[in-house]
């Protein structure tokens, strides 16, 4: 009869596309988000002075859709790098020739972090492997150092790179911090790096790595600028934005002064 219709055929139908709108149709299974990271800074700019003798940097973050099981087991790993801006460096290399020590060799670097400071959760051989470090040019010893001589012996380039990294690590530009990165639940964690006297100015980028099991899950990433302030700020904005005005009043100072000192030591 044109009249009838079959009621449990409607319903099979309703249940279909209830299952289909939520994405498990023909057997697809609904797929959670992955597990992501966050950083966030206070502030996108810190001020020092010529006093400044070095100091601890906070900066907090939050796991994004953590696996509650794997938070538990603590087996979310976080490193926390502080990289400076990059520059050209170069490296040189003294020799002592005829009871002189003088600059015998030397090799250039190209976008060298001038400084690097790094915050982790545990030791580096318990979080991941060393291939993962190299992949992600994560950690001091693994940051690439571009030589501007290309053709230059692999043997010298290698010497030149890690008397390089041994001069940033002994100034205390490149340093570290094992256990700098602790978590205050399953999701929020802080991070506590050391931002050492020399530190640069310029901008500088902070960067968090998420690992999973030893596996590398995300990257994110927050910029930040250091900058003088007070007097010590406007001598260097001068020097910077007027160089060739700043060169001629640094030499008139610099004749004034000594004009000055021969006039008040002036033996009669």
């Amino acid at each position: 009869m044109a009249g009838l219709y079959n009621s449990s055929a409607i319903t099979f139908l309703s249940v279909f596309l209830a299952l289909a709108s939520a994405g498990l149709a023909f057997g697809q299974p609904v797929v959670a988000d992955a597990e992501s990271i966050e950083i966030g800074l206070s502030t996108d700019q810190v001020s020092i002075t010529s006093n400044f003798n070095g100091a601890d940097l906070t900066i907090f973050g939050a796991l994004d859709n953590p696996d509650p099981l794997v938070s538990r087991q603590g087996r979310y790993d976080v490193i926390v790098v502080l990289e400076g801006p990059p520059r050209p460096v170069v490296v040189r290399r003294k020799d002592r020739v005829a009871g002189m020590w003088i600059n015998t060799d030397a090799e250039t670097f190209l976008n060298v972090p001038i400084s690097y400071s790094v915050a982790t959760t545990r030791a580096y051989q318990d979080m991941t492997d060393a291939n993962n470090y190299r992949r992600l040019s994560l950690g001091a010893t693994n940051i690439y150092m571009e030589p501007e001589d290309k053709e230059a012996p692999p043997a010298t380039t290698k010497e030149f790179t890690e008397a390089l990294r041994d001069r940033k690590k002994a100034s205390g530009l490149y340093n570290e911090r094992i256990g700098g990165v602790q978590f205050l639940s399953q999701t929020l964690f802080r991070a506590t790096l050391s931002l050492a006297p020399n530190v640069p100015v310029g901008t500088h980028k902070a960067r968090a790595f998420l690992f999973k099991n030893g596996l590398f899950i995300k990257e994110t990433s927050a910029q930040f600028a250091i900058v003088k302030a007070g007097f010590e700020q406007s001598i260097y904005t001068a020097s910077r934005d007027h160089g060739f005005l700043y060169g001629v009043f640094a030499i008139f100072l610099a004749i004034l002064t000594g004009w000055l000192g021969r006039v008040v030591f002036r033996k009669d």
